[in-house]
């Protein structure tokens, strides 16, 4: 797609999707009239900057059902995952529309990371976690195997002994504890098969066990960014040159935002911070989420081939 054919995508999308949740939310319907905005406000994307900033804070202390646009009886699936390490629980919620749309995009994340249909990929991670259940949903669409590990080290070592798996999905702690359980048994990951490892970061955009996680299982480690409060892990992706994050921009509206101040970073240069708007999220949509996240723009297309936008992180190596 042309960039201004992008551009009026999500304007399209934005549209829609400020003017649902002014409708249908009671959190945005007391956030926008506060703010003195209305939906028809929004004219260019450039009119987003009218709209109040929504942060961890104010998720914390509302009621989510608050922000929920739709009926129980309209919901197909929902998910409560608690964040241990930031002091979070959030529940999401999640239309049939909303599945398939976070299934599409983890395919995109996954074949950008070379899955592919001769793959065979294991998944280690809580199945109760909404995440996790578009990752083995994407992984089958594609018709890859599949091989679901548990949380059972017993099962896991088993089941990596008896299947030929070339990829693992899971979460950096939880490859960091693969590692050392099967350390303890006298056994080397390094060893197997596994040549890629996708980890989904609840924390941060950036693994900060990358370079251990490398070395220990001499793999490739492709990062997705997966915060609770967004309800999905593909919204960002690394590409096989790993030359910054490619942004799903079809689905979210990106903005950069300065630290301290509510301005608006619009170059490549400066570092702030990512906010996001979701722009095809039924149930439940968020509109400018400050993710906390340091990121900035990068420019040009990717040595992979695609001109989504990129970000770069403070230890991206390109930055």
């Amino acid at each position: 797609m042309q960039r201004d054919e992008l551009k009026k995508l999500q304007l399209e999308r934005l549209k829609k999707t400020v003017d649902w949740v002014y409708e249908k939310s009671a959190y945005y319907q007391k956030s926008f009239d506060k703010a003195g905005v209305k939906p028809s406000d929004i004219k260019t994307l450039d009119d987003i900057k009218k709209f109040p900033f929504l942060t961890l804070t104010e998720i914390n202390r509302e009621d989510s059902m608050d922000f929920l646009t739709l009926p129980l009886s309209s919901i197909l699936r929902m998910s409560f995952v608690e964040n241990s390490d930031a002091g979070l629980s959030v529940a999401n919620f999640y239309t049939k529309g909303d599945i398939v749309e976070n299934v599409e995009m983890m395919a995109h994340c996954l074949i950008a990371a070379k899955i592919y249909r001769g793959s065979v990929v294991g998944v280690i991670g809580d199945l109760a976690d909404s995440r996790f259940m578009d990752v083995i949903y994407a992984l089958e669409s594609m018709g890859v195997t599949v091989v679901p590990l548990g949380l059972n080290y017993h099962r896991r070592i088993k089941l990596l002994d008896t299947f030929p798996m070339d990829a693992l999905i899971t979460t950096p702690k939880l490859a960091v504890q693969l590692t050392i359980q099967l350390q303890a048994v006298g056994k080397n990951i390094a060893d197997y098969p596994i040549r890629k490892i996708i980890c989904l970061n609840v924390n941060n955009i950036q693994n900060p066990l990358q370079n251990h996680i490398e070395e220990r299982t001499a793999s490739a480690v492709y990062n997705l960014f997966a915060p609770v409060e967004l309800g999905t892990a593909g919204m960002v992706f690394q590409c096989s040159s790993t030359s910054g994050h490619h942004v799903q921009e079809e689905k979210f509206l990106i903005e950069i935002a300065d630290f301290a101040s509510d301005e608006i970073f619009e170059d490549d240069e400066h570092m702030g911070e990512l906010v996001i708007t979701t722009l095809t999220a039924q149930a439940r949509p968020l509109i400018r989420y400050r993710t906390r996240q340091a990121v900035r723009r990068m420019s040009g297309v990717c040595p992979c081939g695609r001109d989504l936008l990129r970000l770069a992180t403070p230890f991206t190596k390109t930055f």
